[in-house]
């Protein structure tokens, strides 16, 4: 289809995916939900590289690159963030982030 050829396109899809990520970011108070949506976040930034990677750049890889950085660090963050959630549930039997302002010393 001739909409999918376009920059835009894409733009607006990162930027959809940005907002529903920030928007559980700042909402939510479930520490699983939070980490879903800074997912969101980092699905948008690699929609992006990718999208311009496609329409821009002189040099085909640069953006997968940067997007395989990213996918790294995704899974890096999920791994750490889920290990800290275990932890705070094993504390406090509970993963509100309200309550975790507990484990303050």
């Amino acid at each position: 289809m001739l909409i999918f050829n376009q920059l835009n396109t894409y733009l607006y899809l990162a930027l959809v995916l940005f907002a529903i990520g920030l928007y559980g970011v700042m909402a939510r108070r479930n520490l699983i939900a939070m980490l879903i949506s800074i997912e969101l976040i980092l699905n948008a930034a690699s929609i992006n590289f990718m999208a311009f990677n496609r329409f821009l750049a002189p040099h085909p890889a640069v953006g997968q690159v940067i997007t395989l950085f990213i996918m790294a660090v995704a899974a890096a963050e999920a791994a750490i963030a889920l290990s800290i959630i275990v932890a705070v549930y094993r504390k406090l039997k509970s993963i509100n982030v309200e309550q975790a302002t507990e484990l303050r010393g």
